[in-house]
């Protein structure tokens, strides 16, 4: 059986949506070779069978705004039920400082102007 990329993209648009495909095309694209990506492709398609469509779409949207490349970690979204939660966006990544200033010691945007 010949597997191509963009078979696996297409299976994973048909079995979730677009966020499952999004990841799939991404780990796949990280990859020095794409089939080295394949079975954890696999992996994240088959989840959709015990956990349904819809999880998978989300837990896929969750792992694509958090970085998260690989089957582990969407297995690890759907099992803990973190697709239930809202998907975290830019502007409250663990990584944005902006919006901390609850120490005396930072000045804060107001502070340079």
């Amino acid at each position: 059986m010949e597997w191509r990329p963009s078979r696996l993209i297409e299976w994973a648009r048909k079995e979730a949506g677009p966020s499952t495909a999004a990841l799939v095309e991404v780990i796949l694209q990280e990859r020095k070779h794409p089939e080295q990506g394949y079975r954890s492709c696999l992996g994240i398609i088959r989840l959709a069978k015990p956990y349904g469509g819809a999880r998978l779409e989300a837990a896929c949207a969750r792992a694509l705004a958090v970085r998260a490349r690989s089957y582990r970690h969407v297995e690890s979204i759907l099992k803990n039920g973190l697709d239930k939660l809202p998907t975290p966006t830019t502007e409250t990544s663990p990584t944005d400082t902006s919006h901390r200033s609850g120490h005396e010691n930072i000045r804060g945007p107001g502070y340079y102007h």
